[in-house]
């Protein structure tokens, strides 16, 4: 009889926070409030191929996501409201298989938007990446379409340097720079 080998991988995904936000590990407590996120056509209407995702698939998206922090060692967060814990979105830093560079994406439910939760949590995740992961560059990949995106990486810091097919769909490309002094320890 052949012997099976048993993991018990845990990982370890830090705990960010932010004034008015926790960043932390995508849990299954999270999961109602994540398959309702991205069941809305305003949630998912400019990623992956633009369509809601029923629960199964939701499922797997969040399973990728943790995932992502196993091989990767960094990925997305759960976005909490520090005060009652409510889940309102996702965000972090990918680089699956064949995306051309670490990317910075965010996605908050269509009830929190409009209040500059998205720009904390990814201001938070960008430190991050040229803290923790000493990133030389990221970039967030953005449809034409979404205007709203597209303003929030320009107030990141971001600068669109390119527009490239990706994944079957136009996306511009916003580039973000580690801040000098970040430039500086990371390169000695």
């Amino acid at each position: 009889m052949p012997t099976r080998a048993r993991s018990t991988m845990n990982i370890d995904i830090p705990e960010l926070r932010t004034p008015r936000l926790r960043l932390t590990a995508l849990r299954e407590d999270h999961f109602d409030a994540y398959a309702r996120m991205l069941a809305d056509h305003a949630s998912t209407r400019h990623v992956g191929d633009g369509k809601p995702l029923d629960r199964l698939n939701a499922w797997r998206s969040m399973a990728m996501l943790l995932g992502h922090w196993v091989l990767r060692g960094y990925g997305m967060w759960a976005v909490e409201l520090l005060g009652d814990g409510r889940f309102i979105g996702r965000v972090g830093l990918l680089k699956p298989e064949g995306w051309p560079d670490l990317e910075l994406g965010w996605m908050i439910e269509p009830s929190a938007r409009g209040q500059g939760y998205a720009t904390e949590a990814a201001s938070a995740a960008l430190e991050y990446a040229w803290r923790e992961l000493r990133a030389e560059r990221v970039v967030s990949l953005i449809r034409p379409a979404d205007v709203a995106s597209e303003k929030l990486a320009a107030h990141l810091g971001g600068e669109r340097v390119d527009t490239l097919d990706f994944c079957g769909w136009p996306a511009h490309v916003f580039a973000y720079h580690p801040p000098l002094a970040h430039a500086r320890t990371a390169t000695g």
